[in-house]
């Protein structure tokens, strides 16, 4: 099956009451055990790349190749898009819709708002030419992804969003309303009131980034309020160091790296199994 944009896996998420993750890319062994585990358990699914990983991968053509030769040789079957995730700027969105991926999400959440509007507009008239969807950001998700630091949260406002989305034409939004990326310090605590007025104004699927360590009762709730898109990288991150720790800490004399990477892309398999049960996906892609 060909790459697909987000739109419709989103559009019918949202319309349906689930939500697909998206879930990073880091190396080889992330990228088999994503698409091992979307075929396994009939789910579509999100590929993110962020710009850093694209680099460390070699490139955003290097990952592209990658995840359809990996397809073809799995031959997978349900929805996959490639998705950059946080576009810094409008030249690396293009350079990724140049090298084939089918979404991408342009960040100008940390300039003023009429150049984020701009920045934005601008992207998706060259997406949308491409046929690729676009996701954008509003308000400030803390913590640190990649290249990508903030230091607080800030709360996006419901009349900017309303206006982004009217503005720019985007097809998915993630409004900043209390997650963060990397592990939480305390419980986290979403704007359910926030999200459930964005949603009404706004009418496009809505990204909630900082998926790890979410309990599930806040996972369901934010699915129920319009999120049709989880970010998860950082539980996928844990659980392979974990296992390749265990592995060498069983067998300190190891050397080939298959002994290791292989239990660990295992252990990345099943983590998003399980996250596809959470957010409902598993089975839609049937």
């Amino acid at each position: 099956m060909p790459l697909v944009s987000m739109t419709e896996m989103l559009n019918k998420a949202r319309d349906n009451g689930y939500a697909v993750g998206q879930f990073n890319l880091n190396n080889l062994e992330f990228t088999q055990a994503i698409l091992q585990a979307a075929e396994e358990e009939k789910s579509p699914v999100i590929l993110g790349v962020s710009e850093g990983a694209g680099r460390y991968m070699g490139g955003f053509k290097t990952v592209v190749s990658m995840v359809k030769a990996l397809m073809e040789e799995y031959k997978v079957t349900v929805p996959v898009a490639i998705h950059l995730d946080h576009g810094s700027s409008f030249e690396s969105c293009a350079k990724a819709i140049h090298a084939g991926f089918t979404s991408v999400m342009i960040d100008a959440s940390h300039h003023p708002f009429e150049e984020n509007v701009e920045t934005t507009a601008k992207v998706v008239e060259l997406a949308h030419f491409h046929g690729v969807s676009v996701e954008a950001e509003l308000g400030v998700v803390g913590g640190q992804e990649d290249d990508v630091v903030a230091d607080g949260v800030i709360y996006a406002n419901p009349d900017e969003c309303e206006e982004l989305v009217k503005r720019t034409g985007i097809d998915c939004l993630a409004p900043a309303l209390g997650s963060v990326h990397g592990p939480y310090k305390g419980e986290p605590n979403l704007g359910f009131a926030e999200m459930e007025e964005i949603n009404k104004r706004t009418g496009v699927p809505l990204v909630l980034h900082g998926g790890t360590g979410i309990p599930t009762k806040d996972i369901q709730k934010a699915i129920s309020l319009g999120t049709a898109k989880i970010n998860v990288n950082t539980e996928n991150q844990i659980a392979s160091a974990k296992r390749v720790r265990e592995v060498l800490a069983e067998s300190p004399e190891l050397y080939d790296p298959r002994k290791y990477l292989g239990p660990a892309r295992e252990a990345i398999k099943e983590t998003v199994k399980g996250k596809m049960r959470e957010f409902g996906s598993s089975g839609k892609a049937e």
